[in-house]
């Protein structure tokens, strides 16, 4: 036999992404965030979430996507990382926190004021 013929075929499968069901996708999204920052944003169809540090940014998408049935365009994250503050005298320190900015296509919109 000839090397060519033990080596097995690749296959060019696609990842699918896997099926999650609606109540876990609100794991994805802890709030919408409404700031100063994130009103102006908003004008140009991006909207500010915080989300969980383990969230990845094909499950903020599909989150979006799904619970507010509009078309995401892009998200991208930050992690803003925790103060060093003094509480009552003693040393403490805030959370990380991760935030996600997600764009929407043209004519697209959420109201993150009422809720879900």
């Amino acid at each position: 036999m000839s090397p060519a013929e033990k080596k097995p075929a690749k296959k060019a499968a696609k990842k699918s992404a896997p099926a999650v069901n609606e109540a876990a996708l609100y794991d994805f999204i802890s709030a919408p965030m409404i700031t100063e920052k994130a009103t102006m944003a908003s004008e140009h169809n991006q909207f500010v979430f915080r989300v969980p540090l383990d969230a990845s940014k094909p499950q903020i998408k599909l989150a979006v996507e799904t619970l507010f049935k509009v078309q995401v365009t892009a998200v991208n994250t930050l992690i803003t990382k925790g103060k060093l503050k003094r509480f009552r005298g003693r040393p403490g320190r805030r959370s990380d926190v991760k935030k996600a900015i997600v764009t929407l296509a043209a004519g697209q919109s959420i109201d993150v004021t009422t809720g879900l």
